[in-house]
Formats: structure tokens, sequence, C-alpha cells
């Protein structure tokens, strides 16, 4: 949609839920969105916002994620099936022993390893984005993952959608509201905020205590990459039952 603004029932569509549903919601003040003129009004920059901050605050199950991947995928244009998350990455893209200690660091090590892919333009611009997408909430989840990535997609700073992963040796602080430390790190930076959501929602749904076991335990890049390409296989496999 090229229009900033949705109505309740363009808003019921793009998110993948029932447009009673959501008039509930948004008669309980639980969405982001305005009365004008008697009817709801969202705007579609904050949807984007509020879906990240559902998906990251980890109150979605399964279905509901699959559900937003669906929507995402443009009614319809686009095939789930497809390796929407693993599209994006590269060996290039992995690195196992990030050079970093600190929060800001890792920021700084992770704009520096998208650039190493050859598809970065604006590296500057992707760490400023990064870094105040983080100092309004921190990214981090449990489990040592952290999934950093820009407030609104950024068409103009690459030449395609980059999503890196990188592993720490040891775990630092990253702000988790969760507790523990993070070692675990996958950069997003999309082109658009559907692929956005789309790349997000399948990435939480990649992301179990499996996924992440392996993920500590590769001990090449490639081997971090099959071992993704493996499970959204088996992830997207999910829409066709």
């Amino acid at each position: 949609m090229a229009y900033q603004n949705m109505t309740l029932e363009d808003f019921a569509r793009h998110v993948g839920l029932d447009a009673r549903d959501v008039k509930k919601m948004a008669d309980r003040g639980k969405l982001p969105a305005q009365k004008v003129a008697g009817k709801w009004r969202f705007n579609r920059a904050e949807v984007t916002e509020w879906l990240q901050q559902d998906m990251l605050s980890l109150d979605l199950d399964e279905s509901r994620l699959r559900d937003i991947e669906k929507a995402m995928s443009e009614a319809g244009s686009l095939d789930v099936s497809e390796h929407q998350l693993t599209a994006c990455m590269g060996v290039k893209g992995i690195d196992l022993e990030l050079p970093a200690k600190t929060k800001s660091s890792v920021l700084l090590e992770l704009c520096g390893l998208a650039d190493r892919t050859g598809l970065l333009w604006d590296q500057a611009g992707l760490l400023t984005a990064i870094q105040q997408r983080e100092t309004m909430c921190s990214t981090a989840l449990p489990n040592g993952i952290a999934i950093p990535h820009p407030r609104q997609p950024m068409p103009y700073a690459s030449a395609e959608p980059i999503v890196c992963f990188a592993r720490l040796p040891r775990g630092i602080g990253f702000g988790s509201p969760y507790g523990g430390l993070t070692s675990l790190f996958f950069l997003i930076c999309c082109h658009e905020d559907r692929q956005h959501l789309h790349v997000l929602a399948r990435l939480m749904r990649i992301l179990d205590d499996t996924m992440i076991g392996r993920l500590r335990e590769v001990e090449t890049s490639e081997e971090a990459l099959a071992a993704l390409i493996e499970r959204e296989e088996v992830v997207a496999a999910k829409h066709k039952v």
C-alpha cells in the first residue's frame, strides 16, 4: 500500500486478523489506532512498529506467526513456502567469532559484517538506524538471542535485503528485559515493511531450542547456513498442511 493510513478493514487484512477482533482490540485500546470522524484509522508506520514489538515480546504462538507470514505475502502473490529468511543470507554474512565485547561494538561489527557481503551501500546509515532502534527497546530475547534491525525498512541502504548472523565467543549484556547474556545475533535490513515483517516472523518460528543449540555448536559459516536452510524448509512446509 502506498498510503500511510489504513481503515479497520485494511488493517485486518494487513495483519491477518478478523475485522471483528480488530474492532474489539481497538475499542479496548490494544492497537495503535486513532478515531477519525467516528471510525478507526491505523498509521502504517505505527502498525509496523506494533507488529515488531508484538513478535519480539514472545506473546505470539506458532499459528499467529504463520498468519502474519501469510498476510505479509502480499495477498498471496508471494509463496510462503519460499526461503524468506535464508534467501537473504550468504556465507559472507555469517561470523561465528564476532570480535566484540560490548553492545555498541556488537552493533558496529554487525554493520561491518553486512558491508562485507558487498550488498550494503550505507553502512553508517544502517548503524545509526539500529542504534536508534536499540535505544527505544532492546531487541534481545531469551536464550541469548538478539535481532537488531532498523525501526523502519531502508530501501536505499543496500542492493538487496540482507540478513546476517553472528556469534560471540562469550555472551554479553545486551539489555535484555528477560535478563541473562546474549551471544547470538541476527541483523535484518529489508527494503519494505511487508518483507521485513515476513522475515521477522519466519525467524521467530525458526528459532526453537533445537535450532538455537545447533547454532551454538556449528563450526563453520557454511554449516550454520546449511542448518538454517534445513530448519527453514521444515518450518515453511507447515504452510502446506
